[in-house]
């Protein structure tokens, strides 16, 4: 059953740094491509995130090239003041010192990578166009996609708000190749009260969140079988 097609494709390069929308992608077996790749964990073996260093969420990492299974495109980060940055180079490095204040190493997983690297939950994470509707009206605020650091924003065929929490054990279809498994609901926290512009934390859109929603916005899938998207992928819903 046709349930929508594919609004938007985003993948977060560095964990907890903006991600980036992309027209097409690879779906790999721990998610899109690159997805987490790269990331920051601190002297006790622990991923540095948002959580810690809200002010990650200003820098915007892409990658510069095609995508290549043996060895990522170069990857750039953009900083708050505009400068562009490449990982690893040392005003990279700098910057990242005064960014993150505390004793890190850069980690990196290779494209093939893991069985997940840096993604600490389930392989994809999605949500629709309805929802994010909704969501927007019971906060009484623009609801930015960007504080929920979804993969997939399905447009909905029926914009039923929520409709992607009703597929929970079911297979969702994307283009000719890939198939996913929509798993669990996801659980909010802290993250999704900093502002991706100005990392200002606002703490109502959690309350919204936890009252109206149990605290659950979005849905988890995991890769059934892998492939290539684009946006306007039809997707189809199966048992």
């Amino acid at each position: 059953m046709l349930v929508g097609s594919i609004q938007e494709i985003t993948r977060h390069p560095v964990k907890s740094f903006a991600g980036e929308r992309v027209k097409k992608t690879k779906v790999m077996d721990y998610g899109l491509y690159g997805d987490r790749s790269h990331a920051f964990k601190d002297k006790q073996g622990k991923f540095i995130t948002i959580t810690q260093v809200p002010e990650m969420v200003r820098y915007q990492a892409f990658f510069s090239g095609e995508e290549n299974l043996n060895a990522y495109p170069e990857l750039k980060v953009k900083t708050p003041k505009g400068n562009l940055l490449t990982w690893g180079e040392e005003g990279f490095r700098e910057e990242m010192a005064l960014l993150l204040k505390r004793e890190a190493e850069a980690v990196v997983y290779p494209p093939s990578h893991i069985p997940f690297g840096a993604i600490e939950e389930e392989n994809i994470l999605l949500v629709s166009d309805a929802s994010i509707g909704e969501l927007t009206k019971l906060w009484g605020n623009e609801a930015d996609g960007r504080r929920f650091r979804h993969n997939l924003v399905l447009s909905l065929v029926d914009k039923i708000p929520f409709l992607e929490e009703r597929w929970f054990g079911k297979r969702l279809v994307i283009g000719n190749d890939v198939e996913l498994e929509i798993k669990r609901h996801c659980e909010r926290c802290m993250i999704i009260t900093v502002d991706p512009v100005d990392s200002h934390k606002d703490p109502s859109l959690l309350k919204t969140v936890v009252k109206e929603r149990n605290n659950h916005f979005g849905v988890y899938a995991s890769v059934v079988r892998t492939g290539e998207i684009r946006l306007g992928d039809p997707v189809f819903l199966t048992d």
